[in-house]
């Protein structure tokens, strides 16, 4: 099985900058797209940017267009999200999810990470 594991999360005042990792447990991670997703307390898991499996296609969130960047390192088993200028509406726990495709929604994904908080506060 699968397993995936976020880290890079932390405190950032607005403006700033930080990068995800979500690093894969199997040889087998470019088999699948990987996303991210978000999710802010109160609110439903937002699709916020996609990989797809041949790394072709990347996509992304209207809210993060332009501020956020998907990447993924086979040699390393990591996709990676680099995130610039930070708003505090960035604030949730940062996901990330393999599904054999991107589809912008949460429902596909097979496996999932365990989550890391990013905070955007001054």
């Amino acid at each position: 099985q699968l397993q995936l594991v976020e880290s890079g999360g932390g405190l950032v005042r607005p403006g700033g900058s930080l990068r995800l990792s979500c690093a894969a447990s199997e040889f087998t991670f470019d088999s699948y797209a990987i996303s991210w997703f978000r999710q802010a307390p109160g609110k439903g898991r937002e699709g916020v940017s996609c990989i797809s499996k041949t790394d072709i296609s990347a996509y992304y969130g209207e809210s993060v267009k332009g501020r956020f960047t998907i990447s993924r390192d086979s040699a390393k088993n990591t996709v990676y999200l680099q995130i610039h200028s930070l708003k505090p509406e960035d604030t949730a726990v940062y996901y990330c999810a393999a599904a054999l495709d991107c589809s912008g929604s949460p429902e596909p994904s097979l496996y999932w990470g365990q989550g890391t908080q990013v905070t955007v506060s001054s």
